[in-house]
């Protein structure tokens, strides 16, 4: 086998992300050397390579389906919102500037360079290469300097599956529409299609199937179920209820639950650090938007965000500042979290804010710095080992001297700090080790006065995500047509198939 073929979507969220994940684990479980790909990703949620450099998570999961390390060739360009306007934007890894949803157009053409040399060399050095769209291709405003759909296909010659998400309800209405806003030419790459989170009779859905194929030339090549195990990883915060329960919460193993409060901010980045304690018994973890959310919470999280400044002028105006203050219970913050929770913040950088004052509740003043710390430390913690990563432009410029830190690094030096019930780290996936995260929610539960909750004595985190990766490819196998995804791979899209009308034409006056 060698070739590549991309994962479009209907729309954001339709399951590009988790089919990748799945086809990939499915072919590193035949023996096939692959590799997940993504052109360009638009995401706050991301990972760093053990070179230093940056990527979106969902191809750090994709390349664990795979058996890979994380690799800037995976997500050659990432996009990080930092306002409804402008990004920043990450280039094999490393900070390029920012740009505007216009200025962006104008790099369009050397990025597009350096995503095809790169997806070349992937193909070079693996049997298959699983690519991944973003949004949508029928997105037919942009098509015209697209690189990551249609355009990235076009270029390279890829098949492309489309993947629609029908408990959105519409979603043959979706496949269709999707074909036929496209032109001839990249019609001529869409092979097929897949149905994302089914529930219910197939034969109910079959008809409809039965007649997609039947107006477009092109088979359904599978029905993938709902299955509500399916929530760790999530590409990025809109997968989640702006204002809900994070994940599928199991009966405590003692007398009382553990009740977390998780503020959605606008700009959260990162959004996965709290997913680990979703994954223990009796925990409940929430994302919460308004005050009142706060008041029967036992923890407080403030996640990392790619806005600090201006999401914490947001905390100051719903009124979650103050709560957060008043809170008598432990706090967390994370990465921009925990720069909210410093005497002041000093930023040049990502808002242009200069000196605005913190929170106040740690002893710490904090300075953006224009280029971004990206490491994969390891420490010990609450006297557990543990390791973390970092992505962040604000550093700590002071901290009080009776200040304790909260990671004890190798040489003596410490991360993070500790005052009282008040916690901040700048380690993003340190919940996500196992003795850690024991020591942590017992701290938490003594601190709360939780007296009856019990930590579970076994929850692996690192066992339940590829426990979901092989759910994955179980279901790839279950459910898809294996051996039309393999043409796919050894012989491109085939030749001969309809156009569907209107086809990018322009409508008649």
């Amino acid at each position: 086998m060698s070739g590549a073929v991309l994962v479009a979507g209907t729309t954001s969220d339709a399951g590009k992300s988790v089919l990748v994940a799945g086809l990939c684990r499915w072919l590193a479980r035949e023996g096939v050397r692959v590799a997940p790909f993504k052109a360009q990703n638009m995401s706050n949620n991301s990972a760093v390579t053990p070179d230093g450099g940056e990527i979106g998570r969902a191809q750090a999961v994709q390349a664990a389906a795979c058996g890979l390390e994380p690799s800037v060739r995976f997500n050659p360009v990432l996009l990080k919102p930092g306002g409804d306007r402008s990004s920043q934007v990450v280039v094999l890894g490393k900070v390029a500037g920012e740009v505007s949803a216009m200025s962006y157009r104008e790099r369009k053409a050397e990025l597009m360079t350096v995503v095809l040399d790169t997806l070349a060399g992937l193909r070079a050095d693996h049997e298959a290469v699983v690519c991944e769209g973003a949004g949508s291709p029928a997105e037919i405003n942009l098509r015209a300097t697209d690189i990551a759909n249609m355009g990235l296909a076009r270029a390279a010659g890829l098949p492309v599956l489309v993947v629609g998400d029908i408990d959105r309800g519409g979603v043959l209405a979706h496949l269709f529409g999707t074909l036929a806003l496209l032109d001839p030419a990249d019609q001529a790459l869409v092979a097929g299609f897949v149905v994302n989170k089914f529930r219910g009779d197939p034969a109910l859905l079959e008809p409809g199937l039965r007649q997609l194929r039947e107006l477009t030339g092109r088979p359904v090549h599978g029905v993938l179920p709902w299955r509500e195990e399916l929530w760790l990883d999530a590409e990025d915060s809109l997968s989640y209820a702006a204002d809900g329960v994070i994940g599928r919460p199991q009966a405590p193993v003692g007398r009382q639950w553990l009740r977390v409060a998780v503020v959605r901010l606008p700009r959260i980045s990162n959004a996965t650090d709290v997913e680990a304690l979703a994954c223990e018994p009796g925990v409940s973890v929430r994302f919460v938007t308004e005050p009142s959310r706060l008041a029967d919470a036992d923890l407080v999280v403030l996640p990392g965000s790619k806005a600090t400044v201006s999401d914490l002028a947001w905390l100051r105006r719903t009124g979650l500042a103050d709560a957060i203050a008043a809170h008598d219970g432990p706090v967390l913050g994370v990465c921009g979290g925990y720069q909210m929770l410093a005497r002041s913040i000093d930023d040049p950088v990502e808002s242009g804010a200069g000196p605005v004052p913190g929170l106040g509740l740690l002893d710490v003043d904090v300075v953006f710095e224009p280029e971004k710390a990206l490491h994969r430390p390891t420490g010990v913690a609450l006297g557990e080992p543990v390791t973390g990563y970092e992505i962040h432009h604000g550093r700590v410029a002071r901290r009080a001297d009776d200040l304790p830190g909260l990671v004890e690094l190798p040489g003596g030096e410490v991360e993070g700090a500790v005052r009282g019930r008040v916690v901040g780290t700048h380690w993003h996936g340190l919940l996500e080790n196992n003795g850690f995260r024991r020591a942590f929610l017992r701290h938490v539960a003594g601190l709360a006065g939780r007296d009856g909750f019990e930590v579970a004595p076994d929850t692996d985190f690192a066992a339940r995500r590829e426990a979901q990766l092989d759910l994955l490819g179980d279901l790839v196998v279950d459910h898809l047509d294996t051996g039309a995804v393999r043409a796919l791979l050894e012989r491109g899209a085939p030749g001969g198939l309809r156009v569907v009308p209107p086809a990018g034409a322009p409508p008649v006056a």
